[in-house]
């Protein structure tokens, strides 16, 4: 088995531990599920008729019509780029996370913490919304050339962090059902990837990626600068309104937590995602045919 299927495979089970410890602490343990209230609470409060409109038009584009549109997306790059076996799988990447979610809605349905003026079904978890914007992130890393892959990793988790912030101000969803959608869309992108792996390996397509290898440095550096450029907009409204910043972040210490995590786990995914498919190192020059002259 190539050692890049292995690395998704053990990644896969990792992250699918971490999406069944999720569903149980955000379900099951007290503490978890009021700071998940809390978290909510904290982004609902932002909303504003103005803000509400803005935020519904960005959340709404992981609806289902619209969604369908923008997967074409990324399988139509990679049909252009003579890559049908690339384009197959990240279909079913996209087909499938978005079925797994909808199956694991009712099944996984438990006790949550209401937030008073927005009752929320106790089958929300995991996000359909966020499963939909990360699978179309990742698929997006896979989809582009190597030497794209950091710089579109760092924009598409900007969209898919976007998508659920909104959705999340017009309390759709709370934080935790964000995680779980991340996550599922993730174990299905490394299965994904293993699994072509696998048969790349038994049938080497005729048409492959540059070799193209980038630094840890490298594959940072895009998602730290839309990083710092949030921090710089978050100071911007600091200095516009001081006193009302401050006290919504005092009050709502919580959702600054959530807004964290969430950009956290966003650009983790998928720079770590690039970093997978990143070639390993220098191409080695091919063995001479030649024998080698006896002295």
């Amino acid at each position: 088995m190539p050692r890049r299927a292995r690395v998704a495979l053990a990644a896969a089970v990792v992250g699918a531990l971490l999406l069944a410890a999720i569903w149980y602490v955000a379900h099951y343990v007290a503490f978890a599920r009021h700071a998940d209230a809390s978290m909510l609470y904290g982004f609902i409060g932002l909303g504003r008729p103005g803000l509400d409109r803005l935020t519904r038009s960005i959340a709404g584009l992981c609806d289902p019509d619209p969604f369908v549109f923008l997967a074409v997306g990324p399988v139509l790059v990679a049909f252009l780029r003579g890559r049908p076996r690339v384009a197959v799988t990240l279909a079913v990447i996209l087909l499938c996370a978005s079925e797994t979610t909808e199956l694991l809605k009712p099944l996984l349905a438990g006790p949550r913490d209401q937030v008073p003026g927005n009752p929320l079904s106790d089958a929300s978890w995991p996000s359909g919304h966020a499963t939909a914007a990360m699978s179309l992130c990742l698929c997006w890393v896979i989809a582009v050339p190597s030497r794209w892959r950091p710089a579109v990793a760092a924009v598409m988790a900007a969209f898919a962090i976007a998508v659920c912030y909104s959705f999340l101000e017009l309390g759709w969803h709370y934080p935790s059902d964000v995680l779980g959608g991340f996550l599922v869309a993730t174990v299905w992108t490394l299965l994904g990837i293993a699994a072509l792996s696998v048969y790349e390996r038994r049938r080497p397509s005729p048409v492959a990626d540059a070799s193209v290898s980038f630094s840890l440095t490298q594959a940072l550096g895009p998602p730290a600068v839309l990083v710092a450029a949030g921090l710089v907009l978050a100071a911007l409204l600091a200095i516009a309104d001081p006193h009302g910043v401050s006290s919504y972040a005092h009050g709502h210490k919580w959702f600054v937590v959530g807004v964290c995590a969430i950009a956290v786990l966003g650009f983790t995914l998928a720079s770590g995602v690039a970093l997978m498919l990143r070639a390993s190192g220098s191409a080695r020059r091919p063995a001479d045919p030649r024998p080698t002259p006896q002295r």
